[in-house]
């Protein structure tokens, strides 16, 4: 090694994994951070655009509902999902009034053991955001 005391191999760690994160599917709801939140904090919100978008390699973002466990004052743009319907621990509530469009690097991994809304339950979700923004027939 000519000399100086230098090993002749560096350890660097494990490989990354060579497969990309997976996508996030319409319906499900994954641990995602929103720009509204304190940094490091983390909430729940399921995921309510078309998987087209979810999926293309060039769409940066997904549009995402926010979940709260907070059930006690519900307004007329919030839906009440169950722990039995989702397989939450507790039942929670989508803020239809807080739909973001929120980077997928934000999105950090699937809420373990939940199932997915329905596609009944998001265009549900959909007519609420119309309420919220006061576009009611």
């Amino acid at each position: 090694m000519g000399g100086d005391d230098r090993p002749e191999h560096v350890y660097w760690g494990p490989r990354l994994n060579p497969q990309p994160p997976r996508s996030a599917l319409r319906g499900e709801i994954w641990w995602a951070h929103f720009a509204t939140d304190v940094p490091g904090k983390n909430r729940p919100a399921v995921i309510v655009s078309q998987n087209g978008r979810n999926l293309h390699p060039r769409a940066g973002s997904v549009l995402a509902i926010p979940l709260s466990t907070s059930t006690q004052k519900l307004g007329p743009w919030h839906l009440l999902l169950r722990a039995g319907e989702t397989g939450l621990r507790e039942d929670s509530v989508a803020w239809a009034e807080n739909i973001s469009a929120i980077g997928k690097d934000q999105l950090v991994e699937p809420v373990s053991g939940h199932r997915p809304l329905t596609n009944t339950q998001i265009c549900r979700l959909a007519g609420l955001v119309r309420v919220a923004m006061g576009c009611v027939e």
